[in-house]
């Protein structure tokens, strides 16, 4: 298929039969970026990682190759579903990994044709902990996590005939295995360079393992994981110097969510716990750090806000804004002109995208030329079905037209 394409210094205009000249002032979604010490991006349009349960028995299928494809643009970046570092760590129907070879060589394929059409791909690996249910477990057995205690209601997970149920009780790590669970990260951020990655970004966000030692809401050890912020973080900290030892700190990311209580993971000061995490990625010069909008759920934007939550979210991205010195990306919730705002003032130097991005698999195009988006199909983002709702929303110009 013939692609159209465009310069870094001009947009086509919304018939699609002229140009017009691009802004060239402030900083905004469509400006280059340097982000970190490796990578040029041509625009700062991010395709969020987002399960979508398409991997059938793990395995990345044919259909991940056109989607990832499908919204890649030269120079640009994305950033891939989470992905399991351990058989353990799973806790989605259809959910992929990084740990064995056929996942590896699966995942090779979908590199390639990012990299084919210059673009740019992070592999995000994750372990969900106590988020999982015995039906995902080796051997039907409990969940691993920094605690016995369950997830409560209203938090449900979703099964694999597509039910929902509650979590499954889980267990405490004892503070020996802890060392293994790292030793996986470490692993899989390795597997990922492997298969073609240009790095990885590790889930630290959300309620999954990493934000279950994080959060006392949650962690309620009494070993050198938990109990006082450096104990709680130490876990985090393991994690991210073995994958930078592994594959370059220069190649490694991670995600984070001081402030939200997804699948119950809630903290008694987390502008505290904000502040000891910046402070501490300081220490490297990672990638990018990722940070999710307190607004964001998985059933969508929250539309009630509290004057007090409103300040913890203004409290939290000052400290985060003012005191990181790296590349920040935010994410939840964002459209073309807030995305446009957060980047013109400084807020942000990127914005990942999903819903969106689902929908519009040539976003950046859209925003470009400020064009008319597709709108979603909530129902079709937790399916098996390997075109409906996955590869088959169309571009807005065919032949599909590329920033360049």
């Amino acid at each position: 298929m013939e692609t159209r394409t465009i310069s870094d210094h001009q947009i086509i205009n919304h018939e699609g039969n002229g140009l017009l000249p691009k802004r060239t002032c402030s900083p905004d979604l469509l400006s280059p970026f340097k982000m970190g010490s490796v990578f040029n991006l041509s625009h700062r349009v991010v395709l969020a990682p987002m399960t979508r349960c398409r991997a059938l028995d793990s395995i990345p299928q044919p259909s991940h190759v056109k989607f990832y494809s499908q919204r890649t643009t030269r120079g640009g970046l994305l950033i891939t579903e989470a992905n399991a570092v351990s058989p353990q760590a799973t806790g989605f129907p259809h959910s992929p990994g990084i740990f064995n070879d056929p996942q590896v060589k699966a995942w090779k394929r979908v590199v390639d044709a990012v990299h084919e059409k210059g673009g740019i791909i992070f592999c995000q690996i994750w372990h969900v902990g106590r988020a999982s249910h015995k039906v995902y477990q080796p051997k039907q057995e409990a969940p691993l996590s920094s605690t016995n205690k369950q997830i409560l209601e209203p938090w449900k997970i979703l099964m694999p005939d597509g039910s929902l149920a509650s979590f499954s009780q889980p267990r405490a790590l004892a503070t020996a295995e802890i060392s293994v669970v790292v030793e996986q990260f470490r692993i899989a951020a390795r597997n990922a360079i492997s298969a073609g990655f240009d790095g990885v970004e590790i889930h630290g966000a959300h309620g999954y393992l990493i934000d279950q030692f994080l959060k006392d809401g949650v962690n309620d050890r009494t070993d050198e994981y938990g109990g006082s912020i450096e104990n709680r973080c130490r876990f985090a900290r393991e994690i991210v110097e073995g994958v930078a030892a592994e594959i370059g700190v220069e190649r490694t990311a991670i995600r984070l969510s001081p402030i939200i209580d997804h699948n119950g993971a809630t903290d008694t000061d987390s502008l505290a716990l904000t502040r000891h995490l910046i402070r501490l990625l300081n220490r490297y010069a990672l990638a990018y750090l990722h940070v999710t909008e307190p607004r964001f759920t998985r059933e969508g934007i929250k539309q009630c806000r509290t004057t007090e939550a409103e300040f913890l979210a203004a409290r939290m991205w000052s400290i985060v804004r003012g005191e990181y010195r790296g590349a920040l990306m935010r994410s939840g919730g964002y459209g073309r002109e807030s995305g446009m705002e957060a980047v013109s003032k400084g807020h942000a130097d990127m914005i990942a995208f999903g819903r969106l991005f689902i929908s519009n698999p040539d976003l950046p195009l859209r925003f470009a030329i400020d064009s008319r988006l597709n709108e979603y199909d909530r129902s079709t983002f937790y399916t098996h079905h390997q075109v409906a709702g996955y590869t088959d929303y169309p571009f807005h110009m065919n032949p599909p037209l590329q920033i360049q």
